[in-house]
């Protein structure tokens, strides 16, 4: 568990690491079952912590922070909390400008973020990332499901899900299985994600669809990366993006699915490193 921080009007829990005389990075989490700031990116900021001050949110409706009740039903409703959580914490941190990393879902409020306070983001990673049309996979439609019937056998699924190779996590699957499922089936996380996620669940794709004279005008270069066999978010998103944005590069990992920075932790921190250290 982070610390806890006022946002505006919200509490939102914060995980850090790295000097605070140092540049920082916004890491931006996923919509998994149980997902929050520090399940997406606990290699990420031990890693990139000595040289940045890392900073990991959990998005409203996850985790620790706050939980609207009544929680709105609308994806875009939750996008635009998202959007204000996200520069209410850099207001109440201080920070005129950071760096942004967005995985999956969170690779959308990123997009957002770049289209409505472009001037505090100087670079961007996206990962795996929504915002580009996207069929609804059946992996997608059953971990946004997750309430429909859930179980600790499907959240086990699930994380096989994320991975290209099952065996690297068959040593530690019941022990995610276990933090997760407890943090999943916390009454106030389950009213939040039934609310984000109800059915039919493409019409949440659609609306999170950044159109693409708004992503012809995100002038921060971008780093693209994706599991060339991701199966929750398919990797022609990120070649779709690559056509928009105008200052991006992409990175394809083989025999890699939707957690690129847990499944090949060492390739993504690499890559976020040397694409920052550009600037």
């Amino acid at each position: 568990m982070g610390e806890q921080i006022l946002t505006g009007n919200t509490i939102t829990n914060l995980n850090r690491q790295g000097p605070d005389d140092a540049p920082a990075i916004l890491f931006i989490h996923g919509s998994g079952p149980g997902a929050n700031g520090w399940s997406n990116w606990q290699l990420a900021l031990p890693a990139l912590g000595e040289r940045w001050r890392c900073l990991a949110p959990d998005l409203i409706g996850f985790g620790d922070s706050q939980h609207p009740d009544p929680a709105p039903t609308n994806i875009r409703h939750w996008m635009r909390l998202c959007v204000n959580q996200m520069l209410a914490l850099l207001d109440a941190l201080g920070l005129a400008q950071v760096d942004l990393v967005g995985n999956s879902m969170g690779g959308a409020v990123a997009l957002h973020l770049l289209l409505e306070a472009p001037q505090r983001f100087r670079q961007v990673v996206l990962m795996g990332a929504i915002g580009a049309p996207c069929r609804l996979t059946p992996e997608l439609d059953r971990l946004w499901g997750f309430y429909d019937d859930p179980s600790p056998v499907l959240l086990a699924q699930a994380i096989r899900w994320f991975v290209y190779d099952d065996r690297f996590v068959s040593e530690r699957l019941d022990e995610i299985v276990q933090v997760r499922y407890a943090a999943a089936m916390r009454e106030e996380v389950q009213r939040s994600y039934q609310a984000m996620f109800p059915a039919p669940r493409q019409q949440h794709l659609d609306a999170l669809i950044v159109p693409d004279a708004a992503l012809r005008r995100i002038e921060q270069p971008a780093l693209l990366i994706h599991g060339r066999d991701d199966a929750i978010v398919p990797v022609n998103t990120s070649f779709y993006l690559l056509d928009r944005l105008p200052n991006a590069e992409l990175h394809v990992i083989g025999r890699c699915s939707h957690w690129t920075q847990i499944e090949h932790s060492r390739r993504f921190h690499q890559l976020v490193s040397m694409f920052l250290s550009e600037a």
